[in-house]
């Protein structure tokens, strides 16, 4: 099951006098992770490299900054897919120390720094939500909000009409038992549609 996290982490390392500082932290997507990144350099801009992952669905990235190609940023992600997150970004700003660690010791530099971090990282579980609609005669409205309640769902939009229309986001695990629980209570006066429509 996918994780994000819940606050950001970080870590320090010293390989050979470079310093290499990780940070892993909550990312929604690339223009946010690019945000942190710019914001990253104004912190630190001594240093030689800021080299960053993100792992956000289809906007994930992977960017080394100079360092060789493939050395710094896939590492990174790779650390990121391993541990099963989604919506993480995992950046290291490293500071030159003179000597040269090589491909290798590149690659285990940047992967210890952001595997430290997330040592200490809080995860909380990433539960994928599903929205619902269904409309309902105003008779049951009152019976439907209860059970969205209690549910833990959260309700978005009610619109009122000849029927009832609720729209509603509950964790997708819950919804086809959801949904049978008030097609029983509703005793087929309830109907459901695409969101939106």
């Amino acid at each position: 099951m996918p994780h994000t996290l819940a606050a950001p982490a970080h870590s320090e390392l010293v390989i050979k006098k470079s310093r290499f500082i990780g940070c892993v932290q909550p990312m929604a997507d690339r223009a946010s992770a690019q945000a942190a990144v710019d914001a990253l350099w104004k912190q630190h801009p001594g240093a030689a490299h800021i080299c960053w992952a993100l792992l956000a669905g289809g906007q994930s990235a992977a960017v080394d900054d100079g360092e060789p190609g493939g050395t710094a940023g896939r590492p990174m992600l790779d650390v990121l897919r391993h541990q099963d997150l989604e919506g993480v970004l995992a950046t290291v700003a490293r500071y030159f120390g003179g000597v040269k660690l090589g491909a290798g010791g590149l690659v285990r530099a940047y992967t210890d720094a952001v595997a430290q971090a997330l040592l200490t990282a809080p995860k909380v579980v990433l539960q994928r939500m599903k929205t619902l609609q269904c409309h309902v005669p105003y008779a049951l409205e009152g019976l439907l909000r209860r059970e969205i309640d209690a549910a833990g769902a959260d309700l978005t939009e009610v619109q009122h009409g000849t029927l009832v229309t609720l729209q509603f986001c509950l964790p997708e695990a819950q919804a086809a038992a959801f949904i049978e629980r008030i097609n029983d209570a509703g005793q087929g006066r309830v109907g459901w549609t695409q969101p939106g429509t």
